[in-house]
């Protein structure tokens, strides 16, 4: 459906008239017009870009990392207002149910994309409003297309899901027109390992660090996979402390964490024990899936990725 132009609000008018003409002209990048190069500010722990694991090779996917990148160059072509999607422990209050839902065993529930209600956000179609059609991940990036001061609703499209959605305003985060993503860190949950990139003034990518790291594994119904997708660093905590399974117990912290959707943060190797000194490493970063949804490293890479990026400004993106 086409965007209606509100004939009284020239401001709004004149945007859409910028971006159309930004649209005609802008570049549609591709993985072979990123150029990345290697100058580590991060250098312990660091893994070559191919390394045996047990009885296999692994490796850094650097393809699909400049496909993304390809993409990240792609979206910020245009003007834009970017925002991220916000419901950090329903914060913002639970999801409607979505026309299409599944209920698993452990009564939780997810869209027909396997999106779980819990922390989402309701995506509606443009001017129905009556049932969302699909849930977005907290953490999510968008554009908002026309913003209101009126409406309940925001329009949006999306950058880390497809398609142009209608969204309660409360579950909407404006990031404004100036911000720009020039660091982003790639989690890999097929090799277990991390790399942080960092663009240039020229406009080349510049790798900073490449470590081992351990993600979230399927393990019902506390432990759940790091999600593969496109999401804004958010928060960041000191200390991230958390409970023993099933209880409201604190049974240890993790340090230097920095949450990208739900309960997910890049953080480093858990102490379990609240009051216990932080641990560097641990034998297990770089083997298999075995957090709760979070992406583990050494805890001083972890500082390093809590101090590198500024909140609102960086993305994490996990590939598999």
């Amino acid at each position: 459906m086409d965007q209606q132009i509100p004939q009284t609000d020239s401001a709004i008018k004149e945007s859409f008239i910028d971006t159309a003409l930004d649209q005609k002209t802008k570049k549609d990048w591709t993985a072979s017009d990123i150029t990345l190069t290697k100058d580590l500010l991060y250098d312990k722990h660091t893994l070559d870009d191919e390394y045996p694991y047990q009885d296999t090779v692994r490796s850094f996917q650097f393809d699909k990392i400049k496909e993304q990148l390809a993409f990240i160059e792609s979206f910020q072509e245009e003007a834009s207002t970017f925002a991220v999607l916000q419901n950090h422990r329903n914060k913002n209050g639970e999801a409607p149910l979505v026309e299409q839902f599944h209920r698993n065993a452990y009564t939780r529930i997810s869209d027909s994309l396997g999106v779980e209600r819990y922390q989402s956000v309701p995506l509606y179609a443009i001017d129905k409003t009556e049932t969302p059609v699909l849930y977005g991940r907290d953490g999510a990036l968008v554009k908002v297309l026309i913003p209101s001061d009126t409406s309940d609703y925001i329009k949006v499209k999306g950058v880390s899901f497809e398609g142009t959605w209608q969204i309660p305003k409360r579950y909407v985060e404006s990031l404004g027109d100036t911000v720009t993503f020039h660091k982003v860190a790639f989690v890999d949950v097929k090799n277990q390992n991390i790399l942080t990139t960092e663009r240039s003034s020229s406009g080349n990518w510049t790798i900073r660090s490449m470590n081992p790291a351990t993600s979230g594994q399927h393990k019902p119904p506390y432990a759940q996979e790091t999600p593969v997708g496109l999401f804004v660093i958010q928060q960041k905590k000191t200390k991230m402390y958390y409970y023993a399974d099933g209880t409201t117990k604190i049974a240890g912290y993790a340090p230097y964490a920095s949450r990208f959707t739900n309960g997910a943060y890049i953080h480093g190797v858990p102490t379990n024990d609240p009051k216990g000194a932080i641990i560097e490493n641990s034998w297990s970063l770089g083997t298999v899936p075995r957090s709760h949804m979070c992406v583990r490293n050494a805890s001083s890479h972890a500082k390093f990725i809590y101090d590198w990026t500024t909140t609102n400004q960086a993305l994490v993106v996990v590939i598999d």
